[in-house]
Parts: C-alpha cells; sequence; structure tokens
C-alpha cells in the first residue's frame, strides 16, 4: 500500500477528497456565515495569479477596467422582468441602514432607518451598468463600450461548496455596447475564445466551448456561450460565459443611440463572467492523492527551497548554499515572466515543509543538505510525477548549475504535462455512440461506475417540446452543457425526439 499525505483518495469520496485538498493545502476555510469563505494567502495567490493574467488578456482585446457600486436600487431589476426572476431567490435585500439596541443586550433594525427603497446586493450588474451606459451612449460615435470590473458578488445559493459554489464569491464581469448585433455577437464569441485559452493555456484545463441551449441562457440572453471543463470525477463544471443580450437590455434601460444617418436605435449589449469557480476547477482537474497541484503559470512559488538542517555548525553553509541557489534560479525566466523562487527559512522540520508544499502544489520542490552543498547537486521533486511507492516520492539529483539552467525548461514541461494528461482523459470518457434513451440511462446507471460525458445527436427543439428533454434529464440528474463548437455535423435521428439531428449536444452530471 502506498501511503499518501491525503487521508481521503480521490477513488473513496472525490468530495471528501477535495474538501481535504482545500483544507490540506490552506487555500480557506469557513468564515462562519453559511457559503462565505475566507481565502488564505496560498488560494488567494493563486487567484491573484488568474486576475493579473485574465486581466491582461481582457485589456489586450480593448475593455476597459472600471467599477460599479456593490448595491444596486430595487427598481432596476424590476424594469426587467426575465432578468429579475432568473435572481429573485437568490437576491440579499437591505432594507435598513441603522441598528440600535433592543433593550435586551441585542441589536435589532431601527424602524425609523427603513430605507426608501431596498438595495440588493449585487448578484450581477447588468441593470446597473446598462443604466449607466444609457447616460453614456447618445451617439454612434459613443460605441463601442468595452468595460470589465473586478468584484464581489452575491447570491443567496441553498446548496454551497468552497469555490465552486459559494454565497460570496469573486470574478470578473465585462460588459459592452455595441452598434449592431453582428459586432455584438462577434464579441460575444471574441471572449469566449479568451476564456477558452485562459483555462487552456495558463490554468492547463482542457474544455469544451459552445452555445448553451434555450433552457441554459443567462436570463433575458439571446444566447448563452461556455466552457464546460470534466473535473476528475466526470462531472462537468462550467468554467466561463459569454452572453449576447441582443437589445433586450437596452430597450428596457434606455441605451439607444442616434446612427450615422441620424436614426434612433438600440444598441445591442454584451456580458462575460469568469469567478474563483474556476480555481475550485483547477483543484478537482489537477489534484491527487497527495494534494493540489497547481499548473506553473499560476503558481504564486513556482520552485520552493527547502533546507535540509540537523542543528550543527555546517547548517550556515547549507543556507548560503541554498541562497545562493535562490539567487540564480531567481534570474532565470519562463512564461516570459521571472521565476517565483522561495527559500523556505521556517523554523520547522525540512520533512513536514515538503509535505506542506506538496500539499500545496508547489510544481517544483528541493531539498538540500549537507550531501547537496558536498557534491554541489540539487535533489528535487517533480509534482506532475506520483509516488513510485514506498512512501517516497522520485526524487531527482542533478548538478546545481544544471537545474539552474532547465528550471524554466521544466515549468514549461509541468505546464504542459498536467494540460496533456487532463486532456486524455477527457477525450476518452466523452462517448459518442449512444443514439437513444436507453444508451443514455444505461450509460448514467447507478452502478457506482465513473461515468463522463455523452455527445449525442439532437434537433434542438424549444418551448414545450425542450421542457419535457429538460425533465428527462432531470430525473437522471443530467444537464444540457452546450452544442460544441467545431463539432462533426450530426447525423441520424435527435436521441430525445425522434426528428432529424441538427447538431450534438454534450450531456453530463455536473457541478
Amino acid at each position: 500500500m502506498v501511503k499518501h499525505a491525503l487521508t481521503v483518495t480521490r477513488a473513496e469520496d472525490f468530495a471528501a477528497w477535495y474538501q481535504s485538498v482545500i483544507q490540506q493545502a490552506d487555500l480557506a476555510e469557513e468564515s462562519g456565515v453559511r457559503g462565505c469563505m475566507i481565502i488564505r494567502p496560498w488560494g488567494y495567490g493563486i487567484w491573484e495569479r488568474m486576475q493579473r493574467l485574465l486581466d491582461e488578456r481582457i485589456k489586450a482585446a480593448g475593455h476597459e477596467n472600471c467599477y460599479f457600486p456593490l448595491f444596486i436600487p430595487l427598481s432596476y431589476f424590476e424594469k426587467e422582468a426575465e432578468h429579475v426572476n432568473g435572481f429573485a431567490k437568490e437576491m440579499a435585500v437591505v432594507t435598513h441602514h441603522r441598528l440600535i439596541a433592543d433593550g435586551k443586550g441585542g441589536l435589532v433594525p431601527d424602524p425609523d432607518a427603513k430605507l426608501e427603497e431596498p438595495l440588493v446586493v449585487r448578484p450581477t450588474s447588468e441593470t446597473v451598468i446598462g443604466t449607466a451606459f444609457s447616460r453614456w451612449v447618445r451617439s454612434w460615435r459613443d460605441l463601442p463600450i468595452l468595460v470589465n470590473q473586478w468584484a464581489n458578488v452575491v447570491r443567496w445559493e441553498m446548496r454551497t461548496r468552497m469555490f465552486l459554489r459559494t454565497t460570496e464569491f469573486l470574478w470578473q464581469e465585462g460588459h459592452t455596447a455595441h452598434a449592431t448585433a453582428d459586432e455584438a455577437r462577434e464579441e460575444t464569441r471574441n471572449m469566449l475564445e479568451v476564456y477558452r485559452r485562459f483555462a487552456q493555456d495558463v490554468a492547463a484545463m482542457p474544455v469544451v466551448a459552445g452555445e448553451k441551449p434555450e433552457n441554459e441562457r443567462f436570463p433575458g440572453a439571446v444566447e448563452t456561450w461556455s466552457i464546460e471543463a470534466m473535473m476528475q470525477d466526470g462531472k462537468a463544471l462550467q468554467a466561463g460565459t459569454s452572453h449576447f443580450l441582443g437589445t433586450n437590455f437596452a430597450r428596457v434601460q434606455n441605451i439607444s443611440f442616434q446612427n450615422a444617418h441620424g436614426e434612433v436605435e438600440l444598441a445591442n449589449t454584451t456580458s462575460w463572467g469568469m469567478s474563483t469557480r474556476m480555481l475550485g476547477g483547477m483543484i478537482m482537474t489537477h489534484g491527487d492523492d497527495d494534494g493540489l497541484r497547481v499548473p506553473p503559470m499560476l503558481a504564486p512559488w513556482q520552485v520552493v527551497i527547502v533546507p535540509v538542517l540537523r542543528g550543527t555548525p555546517g547548517d550556515d553553509a547549507v543556507l548560503a548554499y541554498c541562497a545562493d541557489l535562490h539567487g540564480k534560479i531567481a534570474e532565470g525566466y519562463a512564461f516570459g515572466e521571472r521565476i517565483r523562487v522561495l527559500l523556505d527559512r521556517k523554523h520547522a522540520k525540512a520533512a513536514a515543509k515538503r509535505w506542506g508544499w506538496v500539499k500545496k502544489g508547489v510544481p517544483l520542490i528541493l531539498e538540500i543538505g549537507g550531501r547537496e552543498l558536498d557534491n554541489g547537486t540539487v535533489s528535487f521533486i517533480r509534482r506532475d510525477r506520483p509516488f513510485k511507492g514506498g512512501g517516497e516520492f522520485d526524487t531527482a539529483i542533478t548538478s546545481a548549475p544544471d537545474f539552474v539552467n532547465e528550471a524554466p525548461r521544466l515549468l514549461e514541461v509541468l505546464q504542459h504535462n498536467l494540460f496533456a494528461e487532463a486532456q486524455r482523459r477527457m477525450q476518452a470518457d466523452i462517448v459518442r455512440d449512444v443514439v437513444d434513451m436507453a444508451g443514455i440511462e444505461a450509460f448514467f446507471a447507478e452502478d457506482g461506475r465513473r461515468p463522463g460525458w455523452l455527445e449525442v445527436p439532437w434537433s434542438r427543439p424549444t418551448g414545450e417540446a425542450l421542457g419535457k428533454v429538460v425533465a428527462r434529464l432531470k430525473a437522471l440528474k443530467l444537464t444540457i452543457r452546450n452544442v460544441p463548437l467545431g463539432a462533426s455535423p450530426a447525423e441520424g435521428k435527435c436521441v430525445f425526439t425522434g426528428d432529424p439531428a441538427v447538431e450534438s449536444v454534450l450531456l453530463a452530471r455536473a457541478y
């Protein structure tokens, strides 16, 4: 039996394993408010990397950052019936602006401090940003407007899970306004591609990009597009969305402009977002039974040096050797940035520190002691490689100069390997030969087998016909994820209606 760093494995209990990774890697912890979490420095450091690298891509696509208020007047939502219905059950509402003592040692809202209009704690910002757009846009010359904000939002979730579904979460939300529907559709697809490339190139997370069916659209949207990632338990995770809103919001919020011919038109708008859910997806895509594995592009520290100290006079020489190594590694570049390297000087046993960094998922972990000092070498663990058995990692030994020279390439290899491993798993677990409901039911039968996804032909039913499909899938705990971009033309009959198929859809159980 191979002993692992975590007490529960993915095969034994995937949900418990996920929570164990978060705890053991010091990513986050409960806050005392249901569904709200404290993101600890290592977890927030990964989120900061995500922020920085995604923000660069958003700005490169022509967008500017801004900020809108946390509190939104309820009347803004009431203008857009379809939109507010989609979020009504999740809205947190502020009704008073002051507390007073209740005479029993507690506090209660002051009846005299009731707000004239309730304020909704931001669940998303289409309404407040659309209202601003209506003031900013007068002429076709004011378009397009391309803005983004990094913020927190609140949605009062009934069932919560850290990073994946929380009452409060962090995200970015982009909002744009355009003169034509074609321009807005192009923006929607362009941002979907930004998300797809970010997920795959940065988070090393393979995804399928495609359009959501009618029942899965964002409230008020004409089209919703998503990137879907496969977790190691075979479930799907919606990792980012991009919405073409048409003129639906513009009509309600009066986002109108005078075109070049002097005629008044409604603007076409879009919105798109990616959240801390991506961090949860990274855990479930790359983690192993020893903890987290962080893709090098996202790791706050890409290389950690652990000195092996004996409490003897020789320790000073070991530390000096480590400090010299630290300086030389830090001069290298990987992915166009200086390598992020830490010399761990904490007062703890080397083995405990090593296992701590293993569980945090640092890509390269160095252990330097008297033997390495005497031989001018480096002993290191690659976090893309598992145990070799007997409770030991496959530790490599090389000369210090060779490691310094090879560190940039090693980090790039690790990034590639994590993506390739997840890509192989996803490709192997998308099945395309199921042609009827009996096959769907058999594939997702509750027999303890880990299912993946199905890609099946369908006829794009709408209205009542779609409702019947959704009900049948709900009974199997399934959802339609999206219609994959670039999929082969559908053949045969729709597995749900028997009508001629027009495209393929992905079916999966999902988070």
